[in-house]
């Protein structure tokens, strides 16, 4: 059946950027096989690049950014999802690519859909989004060390850019996890916020900028660096034989001027997180244990909702370093 409904449209027609609030039909939608009734997505920093001026990721306009969203299944052409199955997808180049979750409707390749497991809802997975989703592979990345390679125990894991979407939940993940998590940031007013997620010790971010020896004292047992750049110069010399450096992002740039030791002489292993390409089996597991690492009263209060109207006035704090917190987009707000 035809429908009617909301979603961001920006386009790029003769070098002039938009974005504005249209109404679309559910003929309109061309992707996928499954159509989901999209009940909340996130704002995440690629999303604000999309949103700012196509980030240089989308290549074709008109189009529907939002790379994450959670909802019920409306209409299915795929056995293994039915009509009001709750449903999460994050990734697979949906919002860059394919119409994204900034609407009230997306018609979606019923690969990149897991079900929501029944100990969350598509508030909670929303709550978390993309950014927590990473968190929790780069904690189950750190916790292969014991597991897959099976090395010693972890104890001391340094968490960068321990503020942000990404971090924050790696540190509360990690804490639920049993280990010492000694979080990084150069915001003072957010170290109760990162104690009370589990914290055992603040550093200040500025520790970890400027010259490195080839190795340094091993400090860390494991490491979950959010920001990359200049920074995971010092991290890698500071990180204990057989410790795994998680990396998920490039918030701090793109290059890092390092050397071989770590890796040949203490056998470090840098663990590069595409939380977008993983597949859904990986995202099926992580979604599954997320109730056990995630308290999710610990982050209400860091979460703002807003309607697709107002993600329009809320997405450059993001660029700007404004933003704290997570937004939640309810596209039927």
């Amino acid at each position: 059946m035809s429908k009617n409904f909301k979603a961001i449209i920006i386009d790029n027609q003769n070098e002039k950027f938009t974005r504005e609030v249209k109404e679309l039909n559910s003929d309109q939608l061309k992707d996928g096989n499954v159509l989901v009734k999209i009940e909340y997505s996130s704002l995440n920093f690629k999303d604000a690049l999309i949103l700012n001026n196509g980030g240089r990721i989308v290549k074709n306009y008109p189009f529907v950014p939002g790379i994450d969203f959670s909802g019920v299944v409306e209409e299915s052409e795929d056995s293994r999802f039915k009509k009001n199955d709750k449903v999460v997808l994050t990734g697979f180049r949906v919002g860059e690519v394919f119409y994204g979750g900034f609407s009230q409707y997306a018609k979606v390749n019923s690969d990149f859909l897991v079900k929501i497991p029944n100990n969350l809802n598509t508030i909670k997975t929303m709550m978390m989004g993309t950014a927590g989703l990473t968190a929790l592979l780069c904690a189950f990345a750190v916790k292969a060390r014991e597991e897959l390679l099976m090395g010693p125990k972890v104890n001391d894991v340094l968490v960068t850019g321990a503020t942000g979407g990404v971090g924050s939940f790696a540190v509360m993940a990690l804490s639920k996890m049993g280990y010492n998590v000694h979080a990084v940031t150069g915001k003072k007013e957010k170290h109760e916020y990162l104690k009370n997620l589990g914290a055992k010790n603040i550093l200040e971010r500025n520790q970890f900028l400027g010259e490195s020896k080839l190795l340094e004292k091993g400090l860390w047992d494991c490491v979950v660096d959010t920001v990359g750049g200049e920074g995971l110069t010092k991290i890698l010399a500071q990180t204990k034989p057989g410790g795994i450096v998680a990396l998920p992002g490039n918030a701090g740039g793109n290059k890092i001027l390092t050397n071989v030791m770590p890796f040949v002489v203490r056998g470090v292993k840098l663990w590069g997180i595409d939380s977008s390409g993983a597949s859904t089996k990986r995202k099926d597991f992580v979604w599954n244990e997320a109730s056990k690492l995630i308290d999710f009263s610990l982050i209400e209060n860091s979460i703002k909702e807003v309607s697709l109207e107002e993600l329009l006035l809320t997405f450059p704090k993001i660029l700007k370093g404004e933003l704290a917190g997570r937004i939640l987009v309810n596209p039927n707000k």
